[in-house]
Parts: C-alpha cells; sequence; structure tokens
C-alpha cells in the first residue's frame, strides 16, 4: 500500500573517506509502500548510502531521517525497525534453514512465542517449507537468497534496505525474489534497494541514478525515458557487432551519420538517432559498405539501460 508518508529521507548527505566524496550531496525521499531504486556504477556510492541510512557509518555532513527518526542522532532507535541485505548473503553455511532464522530472529530480540510464529510465516511465504533441516551450504543461489529476505524480514521491519540482493543469481530466481518483494510492498513495506538489473529496475515505482557520490536523475522509469532519450533506437544484429561499433562511431564521427549513441548490447547493438525511419537505411549501407552483414534492424522501444547510458554521458 502506497502513501505520500516520507519513510526515508535524505537531506545533502555527504560521506568523505579522506578527500574522497564517496556521496557527495544528496537529496532524497522515499514514501511508504514504494519500490526506490538506486543506480549507478560500481564505485558510485550506492552501498556507502546505505550503510549511512542504517546508521553503520557516520555522515561528513548532511541530515538522514528513517520512519521519523533521526539516523544522526539516534542511530540505534531505527536498526531493529529495518531490515537490511547486504550484498553478500548473511547467512551461516553450516546453520539449517531453521537454524539461520533462528539465530537472526533472537539477534532482533523476538520471544520464543514471537519466533516460532514469525519463522512459520517466513518459510511459507519464501517456500521454504520441508528445507527447514536442510544446510544453507545445499541451498541453491535462489534458495539461499530467499532465506536471506526472509531473515531480513523476520522482526517485521516496515523498512527493507536491499543492497544488490540478487548479484549472480539466475533470472527464473530474481524474477520469483521480485515477487516476494511485492507481496512485502502490498504490506506498507517500504524498499530501497541497489541493482545492476535494468529489467529489475523496471519494476521500480521510482529511480535515482547516481554517479560519482552525486544523484544525476530521479523519476519513474518513463519519466526518466522522457528526460533524457533524444531520439529512436535502432537494435541491430550484426554478425561482428564490436566491429559494428566502431564503423558507426567513426562514420558519426566523421560526419558521414548524424548520430546520438552507439552502443554494445551483448551481440546486439543499439543505435540512437533522431527520426530514425529516415536514417535507418543509411546505417544499413555503412555497414555493408564496410563489409559487415548487419543482420536484422528493428526500431525499438528505448530500455532502461539505454537511458541509463543516456544519462551516464
Amino acid at each position: 500500500m502506497r502513501t505520500n508518508e516520507p519513510t526515508v529521507i535524505a537531506k545533502n548527505l555527504v560521506k568523505e573517506f579522506g578527500d574522497f566524496p564517496a556521496v557527495a550531496g544528496i537529496d532524497f525521499i522515499v514514501g511508504q509502500g514504494e519500490i526506490f531504486g538506486f543506480l549507478g556504477p560500481n564505485g558510485s556510492g550506492k552501498t556507502t548510502t546505505i550503510r549511512l541510512m542504517l546508521g553503520l557509518l557516520r555522515p561528513t555532513e548532511g541530515e538522514m531521517e528513517v520512519l521519523g527518526i533521526s539516523v544522526n542522532d539516534h542511530p540505534e532507535k531505527i536498526r531493529p525497525r529495518v531490515g537490511y541485505m547486504s550484498q553478500q548473503f548473511s547467512l551461516y553455511n553450516d546453520l539449517t534453514v531453521e537454524q539461520n532464522l533462528r539465530f537472526h530472529g533472537t539477534a532482533y530480540g523476538l520471544t520464543n512465542t514471537e519466533l516460532v510464529e514469525r519463522m512459520s510465516i517466513a518459510l511459507e511465504m519464501a517456500g521454504l517449507q520441508g528445507r527447514e533441516k536442510t544446510k544453507t551450504k545445499e541451498l541453491s543461489g535462489g534458495w539461499r537468497q530467499r532465506l536471506a529476505l526472509s531473515a531480513a524480514f523476520l522482526h517485521e521491519p516496515r523498512v527493507l534496505f536491499l543492497d544488490e540482493p540478487t548479484a549472480g543469481v539466475d533470472p527464473i530466481s530474481r524474477r520469483e525474489f521480485w515477487e516476494l518483494l511485492y507481496i512485502l510492498v502490498a504490506q506498507g513495506v517500504t524498499v530501497f534497494v541497489t541493482t545492476h538489473y535494468m529489467d529489475e529496475a523496471e519494476h521500480c515505482h521510482r529511480l535515482a541514478f547516481i554517479r560519482r557520490g552525486k544523484i544525476i536523475a530521479t523519476g519513474t522509469p518513463d519519466e526518466l525515458r522522457d528526460k533524457f532519450m533524444k531520439g529512436e533506437v535502432l537494435e541491430l544484429a550484426p554478425d561482428d557487432a564490436a566491429s559494428a561499433v566502431n564503423v558507426l562511431r567513426n562514420a558519426s564521427a566523421e560526419g558521414r551519420l548524424d548520430l546520438n549513441e552507439v552502443e554494445l548490447y551483448g551481440s546486439l547493438v543499439h543505435v540512437v538517432a533522431n527520426d530514425m525511419s529516415h536514417k535507418q537505411s543509411e546505417i544499413i549501407a555503412e555497414l555493408q559498405r564496410s563489409g559487415l552483414d548487419p543482420g536484422s534492424g528493428v526500431i525499438i522501444e528505448p530500455s532502461l539501460e539505454d537511458v541509463f547510458i543516456a544519462s551516464m554521458k
């Protein structure tokens, strides 16, 4: 259940390590029941921001609030009310599923009656019934991920901070993980999540792009598309994608083609230009003159990855 009630607030947040500004004056507000995605390259300040919001680091400057509590003044008060899932699974491999949940629940101060009840709910929500006696190291990455989320939510926090929670997990497990998040969000839980997966970013209510410690854009996925995508996207499947990128970039730099962006997408190439319907034939002809087979070419809706790359530039 989403509301406009602010749940997580950062005002002019700065964190310096010596002379290096890991976070360089950022502002954002996250509402109740919102999935707020934090996207940026490695080293852009995503993890540092989460650690600041959890009270694990002291800011150099700025103010933070979580659930109406000043993190600057009372970090100890917010920790029992939030859940945290780090980049690395915060689980003990030699403990069973049940033992890991019991350990986390006890650490959060749950009584035995509360713990039994919430463990039952967590096991059912994550689909882990029947695996209670399985050692964590014997679980697949997807099941370990579900267990880690269950442990982070065992004490029923109102805010979840998830730092690249699906890194290294297969696409099906990632989709199932997000289905669990939707269940929690429907109950009014607020989710602050960092991710490198653009398909996951599509499912966030709002996004912030961060680069070198500064937020360069915020908005819904559609708002960010409208702001940064100047032109249409032509997706090509050439026989040599890397060479095709070089050919088109050189043609653009030398003035033979008027292109906004040329980027490699695995075995595909995305070309961004204004009035693409008229330029598509010129692009294909340029590749053919260079001895390349352009393969199939189709004008597509820009992906968030296209938007992200455009905003970074």
